[in-house]
């Protein structure tokens, strides 16, 4: 069992950000969070959580470093005697607002991992994605993460940017992999509905050459690429629980729960969520759906698809793409060796 927590709030909008979150809601943190300790008893009853059940705990935005770790306390009271023996417990944040303080508090409280939105080491990329934070602050971020006992610290890297080169994206890695992080996701630069990019999609520019060379530099240091963003010398047991196909309890507006064969949806509107964080709507998936979703992210990820859940079509076509040197087999598992053509497997099986 998985938990997710999100936290809508943030300093700034970047251009290209889809997510539920907003800058314009802080005076309703306290009232947010005492709706996700209501949420958090009303899950733990319906999950049937047991005693040290939940495996990981993962909280994300939004920003949750605008929250102070005093308004943590109360959810990490609740989940105590959920929580399992040496879980990673992630959180999220932003260099701007991820103070010594902030961290120091966190890490009181239980969180062991960290992970940075950075997306890039150059400040000219940054106010063009309109960060928040200078890539002074970045650095000093993950170095006060250190300091304040995080041996787990990740950090997020944009590529695929108008303007990206190989030089600017070189330089972006050799400054991460220069300070202490162990973890690292690296996401292409893509254009959603609604964002102020969208008027905007000459701002992504995505080149496969361009992609295929800054992974290997980023194998080439070391980092194993266990997922199409994400590189590591460790694998976070969050994000390989999802690809799992685990299920885990979405709090808070936005999020999303999964149980079985259903889908949980906590209301979208934070004022909404704060007068009634029972709100959720429920999606009935069906068992194609869950299969589609687990060819998809088995193929992007290490995590693999099992033969066995493939039908006698599906059969034929992956062990065609062995025989051409595609996918290789293992253990009855069948695993893709390019990461970046794992949609198209992934369509051509299914």
């Amino acid at each position: 069992m998985l938990l997710y927590i999100h936290i809508p709030f943030c300093d700034s909008k970047c251009y290209y950000c889809a997510f539920n979150s907003y800058v314009d809601k802080f005076h309703l943190k306290e009232d947010y969070m005492q709706a996700l300790c209501e949420q958090l008893a009303f899950e733990l009853k319906r999950f049937q959580v047991a005693p040290k059940e939940i495996e990981s705990l993962f909280i994300g935005g939004g920003t949750p470093s605008t929250v102070a770790p005093k308004h943590y306390e109360k959810l990490f009271e609740m989940l105590k005697p959920y929580l399992g023996e040496n879980i990673e417990i992630t959180s999220e944040a932003n260099p701007n607002s991820a103070t010594e303080e902030w961290l120091r508090g966190m890490r009181k409280l239980g969180v062991n991992r960290i992970s940075f939105g950075v997306q890039s080491f150059d400040d000219a990329k940054l106010k063009l994605l309109n960060r928040a934070h200078t890539s002074t602050q970045a650095k000093e971020a993950v170095l006060n993460a250190k300091k304040a006992g995080f041996e787990n610290i990740s950090l997020d890297l944009i590529y695929a940017t108008l303007g990206d080169t190989k030089e600017l994206l070189e330089n972006d890695l050799k400054t991460a992999l220069s300070l202490p992080i162990n973890h690292l996701s690296a996401y292409a630069l893509t254009i959603e509905e609604g964002t102020p990019f969208e008027k905007k999609p000459q701002m992504s520019k995505e080149r496969l050459k361009l992609t295929s060379w800054f992974f290997k530099k980023i194998t080439d240091f070391g980092f194993e690429q266990y997922e199409i963003s994400n590189f590591g010398l460790y694998k976070s047991a969050h994000n390989l629980g999802y690809w799992h196909y685990k299920d885990y309890i979405g709090l808070g507006s936005g999020a999303v729960g999964k149980l079985g064969m259903q889908r949980y949806y906590p209301t979208t509107d934070i004022e909404e969520y704060i007068k009634n964080p029972l709100d959720i709507k429920t999606e009935q998936l069906e068992s194609e759906d869950k299969k589609t979703e687990q060819i998809f992210l088995g193929f992007r990820s290490s995590v693999g698809v099992a033969q066995n859940i493939l039908n006698q079509e599906e059969l034929k076509r992956a062990e065609l793409l062995v025989q051409e040197n595609k996918l290789i087999i293992k253990d009855d598992t069948f695993y893709n060796k390019e990461y970046l053509l794992a949609d198209e497997i992934a369509l051509f099986i299914s």
